[in-house]
């Protein structure tokens, strides 16, 4: 994921900035950003203060570090599964007798 430009403090700052009066489009002219990158911010970081976004943040992280570990844990069951099936496979098919003309085995 692209890192930010702004820290949670400056966007809080912005943030405060709009609702202290201050018009939305020089509010993004002075700081450099489109109006949509402005609103969207404000979506996700308005009505927190600086530690409440210190935390979500920390919670993001903490998720995307979940979430890489269960897709780790999942690749390795199902590699798990593959090596099972194949190690059980050579084994019935051990156990069956050939056909008689050698091309299909026969289940008893």
């Amino acid at each position: 994921m692209r890192k930010s430009r702004f820290t949670e403090a400056q966007i809080i700052g912005m943030i405060k900035e709009q609702e202290a009066s201050l018009p939305t489009s020089e509010l993004c002219r002075k700081h450099g950003l489109s109006p949509a990158t402005f609103y969207k911010l404000k979506a996700k970081y308005g009505g927190m203060d600086l530690s409440d976004a210190k935390r979500l943040k920390q919670l993001e992280d903490e998720n995307a570090k979940l979430k890489r570990l269960l897709a780790v844990a999942m690749l390795d069951n199902v590699v798990l599964k593959d090596l099972l099936g194949l190690c059980c496979t050579n084994r019935v098919m051990a156990e069956v007798p050939p056909s008689p003309d050698g091309l299909i085995p026969q289940l008893p």
